[in-house]
């Protein structure tokens, strides 16, 4: 089970059954729902990626309430070894820099505590305010996944891979 992680402003906290009317109430909201999707039962989606062993998930806390859900996986090869980085915000707290802080914090456990020389995280590429929040982490841009996801609506959309090397995190 992770451990609970502390930024600047956020708790980043094991993730518990009882987060999930929570997370799935932030899923629904439109602009979550955009990029993460999960169908008509959002409860359900969020309880199958809890129950996923290939990610360590934490809740994101701001000022004791839940604002959304951090992840992160490994890709164990070591000749390519790397983490990746996936989060998902509340739109009622966007614009405060509270996922600045949340993947700054992550970033910084993955470095030090597992080990990781670097990370990936893959926004949309028309996502400016995810790219913008990642930019001020130390991300980097690598390159346009074309037509790498499909969206609610069923057609393809771009992603942006961006990377951060452990030297790059900023403080």
């Amino acid at each position: 089970m992770p451990m609970t992680l502390r930024g600047a402003r956020v708790v980043l906290r094991p993730t518990v059954p009882s987060d999930v009317p929570s997370l799935a109430a932030i899923r629904a909201t439109p602009e979550v729902y955009a990029r993460w999707q999960g169908g008509e039962d959002l409860v359900a989606a969020v309880r199958e990626d809890l129950a996923d062993p290939g990610a360590e998930r934490w809740t994101i806390e701001d000022e004791g309430a839940v604002i959304g859900l951090i992840q992160w996986s490994a890709e164990a090869d070591p000749d390519y070894r790397h983490a990746s980085i996936d989060i998902y915000l509340d739109p009622a707290v966007h614009g405060r820099g509270l996922g600045t802080d949340a993947v700054r914090t992550l970033a910084r456990h993955l470095i030090a505590d597992h080990g990781h020389h670097r990370i990936v995280i893959d926004p949309a590429a028309d996502n400016t305010a995810a790219i913008r929040c990642y930019g001020k982490v130390g991300f980097r841009p690598v390159g346009v996944m074309r037509s790498y996801e499909r969206g609610p609506d069923g057609t393809w959309h771009d992603g942006l891979l961006m990377d951060l090397l452990a030297e790059e995190l900023t403080p």
